[in-house]
């Protein structure tokens, strides 16, 4: 399958060190398999960072991830276990740290930085919370490639 990675800036080589932490899926490189949300992030990025657009397309045989040596997580839908994941790699006083290689879910919504607080402040139940989180335009799915291991996995295609 082809994964799409939208940035403002072509990747040549994938360096987990240049991630952002406390992501959904933590630090890690995301793609998608869907071109258009691909190239939204490379709007968004665009316009936060400057730049040109880029998509970087990469092949992915998705049959590695049910490979037993690769550590896989997979949330199939919106869920309380998902909630929470994306929870503790986004709260920057947790410090959480997982083991998996990659990562393939939901995306939480844009917003997730104030439904984070307003948990912590119990100003709303974890109910509220996960509803809230869910991508306000529907649910689109994401691949995080957390580690070298993960990463290696990728074959970058050359356009």
């Amino acid at each position: 399958m082809i994964l799409f990675h939208g940035s403002n800036m072509s990747i040549n080589q994938v360096d987990l060190s240049k991630s952002k932490k406390f992501k959904d899926f933590g630090q890690a490189f995301y793609l998608s398999a869907e071109k258009e949300q691909a190239r939204k992030m490379a709007e968004a990025k665009v316009v936060q960072f400057g730049g040109e657009e880029a998509i970087t397309e990469f092949e992915f045989d998705e049959s590695c991830m049910s490979n037993e040596g690769l550590n896989v997580k997979v949330f199939t839908s919106y869920s309380k276990e998902w909630a929470e994941f994306v929870f503790d790699n986004r709260d920057e006083n947790k410090c959480f740290t997982h083991h998996y290689d990659i990562v393939y879910g939901p995306i939480a919504d844009d917003y997730i930085g104030l439904q984070i607080r307003d948990f912590k402040r119990k100003s709303i139940t974890f109910e509220q919370f996960l509803h809230n989180i869910q991508y306000h335009k529907g649910i689109t799915f994401q691949y995080a490639f957390c580690t070298q291991k993960g990463v290696e996995q990728l074959k970058r295609i050359c356009q």
